[in-house]
């Protein structure tokens, strides 16, 4: 009897995926636990493990969109091929063919040509630039020929990654202009969304059509902060192992500031406002598919280290694109940081359904009244964005001043004051 190989169900609001690469072949011979292809959802890619061990039988090809408990594939009964370490029979292609003895009527000239091996017949599979499903694909769309790549898989199996990297040789291009052209280049590089890019452009523009969207701005010297940092530096990785950053500071301040304005952490429910009690913060993280935001739970219960660890561990995750969806959803505030790309001032999009997100910028030296006296400070901008419906400006402004002073005078949080 077949085994059926099903999409799963990868979180409460999915309900659908997209097949982004096969990573085994259709006839191949799979072993229990063998991953079989990657799925792409909203949220986050997806690696779909096999259930038992047989021969593949394909019947959803890569790109197309099932619903979650589609039927993808089916693994069929069937002995493991002998001789073969990865699991697939070994071809006759594989044995080298016998190179042709010379004629002695040829008196030392050149083979004949009937004599040479026609190396057009031999399988492709012998090719060392044999690129994966996924890679496959990623190349076509660039236009690139397999032949030209080295892969750095097994067997010298052309990745994802290396299709990812690869670029046009000068040649290539070269050959591929028109002729007539004499100017620059006008070529237009056409990419399909991603479902995680899609789903980000919905949730973006839902936030700003469907809230009462307001951002309020506040200034603040970072010189006490950055003096602490550099002070207990050495001793807190000594003692914690890991660096104390900016984040963990920041979110410190808010669930602070939070005390004096729950509303800040509230969300909208039909007629009725839920305020948490807890602070499940949203840190949002850049990866290579997108924009993703993990969620530290229960931050205001958590000290300087185990907020900057359990960053350092989500962040990681999320790079790697295994964060999973669990880790990604139930936040009630977002702290988002422009500064590392350079921004000075943005407006930052709420991450509905919260009512509000901070956003820190980078810092930069600007003159600075201290005691009626103009001194040169290192500055950081921050805006925070709100839901007008939720939170009035006593609360939003009121909420950002704590926060400000609590970074500026930092001794506060650890006395909480």
């Amino acid at each position: 009897m077949a085994i059926e190989i099903k999409v799963p169900q990868a979180g409460e609001s999915v309900t659908e995926a997209d097949i982004a690469a096969w990573l085994k072949q259709d006839g191949d011979y799979i072993e229990s636990g063998d991953i079989v292809c990657e799925l792409e959802t909203d949220k986050a890619n997806m690696e779909l493990p096999a259930d038992g061990s047989g021969i593949l039988r394909i019947k959803v090809e890569e790109g197309e969109t099932v619903a979650v408990g589609t039927v993808i594939a089916t693994l069929e009964e069937g002995e493991k091929p002998q001789g073969s370490g990865d699991g697939k029979a070994t071809k006759s292609t594989d044995v080298k063919p016998t190179p042709p003895k010379p004629n002695p009527d040829n008196k030392g000239n050149e083979p004949k040509e009937s004599m040479i091996p026609d190396v057009g017949t031999q399988s492709p599979s012998k090719t060392v630039q044999h690129a994966s499903p996924a890679a496959g694909k990623i190349l076509s769309e660039k236009g690139i020929d397999v032949a030209t790549l080295k892969g750095t898989g097994k067997d010298g199996r052309i990745t994802k990654e290396d299709a990812l990297n690869a670029k046009k040789s000068e040649a290539t291009q070269s050959k591929s202009a028109p002729a007539q052209m004499t100017g620059g280049s006008r070529e237009v590089k056409i990419e399909k969304m991603s479902r995680m890019r899609k789903t980000i452009a919905k949730k973006l523009t839902e936030a700003k059509n469907s809230t009462a969207m307001l951002t309020t701005f506040n200034e603040v010297d970072m010189k006490p902060l950055m003096d602490m940092r550099k002070k207990y530096q050495d001793q807190f990785v000594k003692k914690h192992g890991i660096k104390l950053g900016f984040m963990s500071l920041f979110t410190k301040a808010c669930t602070i500031a939070m005390k004096n304005h729950p509303l800040v952490n509230a969300q909208i429910d039909g007629d009725n406002l839920h305020i948490p009690q807890y602070v499940d913060m949203g840190i949002a993280v850049s990866s290579e598919k997108g924009l993703v935001v993990p969620v530290v739970r229960n931050a205001e219960d958590m000290s300087f280290a185990d907020i900057e660890k359990e960053i350092s561990r989500l962040a990681g995750k999320a790079r790697e694109g295994k964060i999973t969806i669990d880790e990604m959803t139930g936040g009630t505030f977002t702290i988002t940081n422009g500064g590392v790309f350079g921004s000075m001032l943005s407006t930052p999009i709420i991450n509905i359904p919260q009512s509000a997100i901070l956003g820190m910028h980078n810092i930069v030296e600007r003159p600075w009244v201290v005691n009626g006296e103009i001194v040169i400070r290192p500055i950081m901008y921050l805006a925070l964005s709100y839901d007008h419906r939720v939170i009035d400006g006593k609360d939003s402004v009121g909420f950002l001043k704590t926060v400000k002073e609590l970074l500026e005078d930092p001794q506060r949080m650890i006395l909480d004051l």
